[in-house]
């Protein structure tokens, strides 16, 4: 089992836990800010399930229907993930508005309190390890999911003060706006997994920082007259590199093709952890002049 499946398997069972825990104490104590912790765990659950089949389709290797292989459904599952969040930000957003107008009184807030210290801690080491992982194997679900828990990393820490608020002064107004106040927080973190999703279905280019490299290592070949059409885009753990190299009419195929070999290889040593798909035409002579493109 690859790192990103163990990741995905760990962060289920964990939500899995804090689901159980939390739902029973939400319902019982009446408290809106647990009962948002909890339905954030029920959909962290179901979250990391659904990545540990984005991740195990993402690693099939291309065939005859996806020449490219399935690498975007990772990026498919951060739209999916940040939506069902953004969902359920609003539901959360309507919980406390409904405490607020009812004038609820939250119960059992001693053992609340515990079991919120308890879910703080394992988020935290959660939030830690899925960080690890997302930063060796650099897959866009695990940094998602590593994302969605550092919110619940401030959700649970912020449901932990408003339950000792509460407490200590009996102001139920309190979980309401920290339950309000987690809900925005959530629909506001999701913005970004939609975000880099969408941008990576639409083959937005690697970052600049390494495009510069990339155009550096081949300007720096004395075999390579000039180049263009370089283009660059990401799909899962895969960067996809492709450029057109120009080279003297004269030079033998030989030589082009081991100054070509040169640059893939100096390429693919910038990022050790991404999987480099390098596409290089080799062109006698610049037959791209016709063309206003900058490449």
């Amino acid at each position: 089992m690859t790192p990103q499946k163990k990741a995905t398997v760990v962060s289920s069972s964990v939500a899995a836990v804090l689901t159980l825990i939390k739902l029973v104490i939400g319902f019982a104590s009446g408290s809106v800010a647990v009962l948002a912790s909890a339905i954030d765990s029920v959909l962290d659950m179901f979250v990391s399930i659904f990545n540990y089949f984005a991740i195990s389709n993402s690693e099939k290797p291309a065939d005859k229907t996806f020449n490219y292989g399935r690498g975007k459904i990772e990026a498919l599952a951060s739209v999916i993930e940040g939506t069902i969040i953004t969902i359920s930000g609003l539901f959360l957003l309507y919980q406390a508005v409904k405490k607020a107008m009812s004038n609820e009184v939250s119960q059992l807030l001693e053992t609340s309190i515990i079991v919120m210290l308890i879910s703080l801690v394992i988020t935290i080491s959660l939030v830690l390890y899925l960080s690890y992982i997302a930063k060796k194997t650099n897959s866009m679900v695990i940094k998602a999911d590593a994302l969605h828990y550092k919110t619940d990393v401030f959700s649970n820490g912020a449901v932990l003060i408003s339950l000792i608020l509460v407490s200590l002064t009996g102001y139920e107004i309190i979980d309401v706006f920290v339950g309000g106040g987690i809900a925005l927080y959530i629909i506001y973190s999701a913005y970004e997994l939609i975000h880099d999703g969408i941008l990576v279905l639409l083959d937005r280019s690697v970052d600049e920082e390494i495009v510069s490299k990339i155009k550096t290592i081949i300007e720096q070949n004395d075999k390579v007259n000039t180049y263009h059409l370089l283009k660059t885009r990401e799909a899962a753990n895969q960067t996809f590199v492709e450029v057109h190299l120009v080279f003297n009419c004269l030079i033998t195929l030989m030589e082009a093709h081991k100054a070509s070999d040169s640059i893939e290889h100096k390429i693919e040593k910038l990022d050790l952890n991404r999987d480099w798909i390098i596409n290089i035409h080799m062109d006698p002579y610049d037959d791209f002049k016709a063309n206003d493109i900058k490449h």
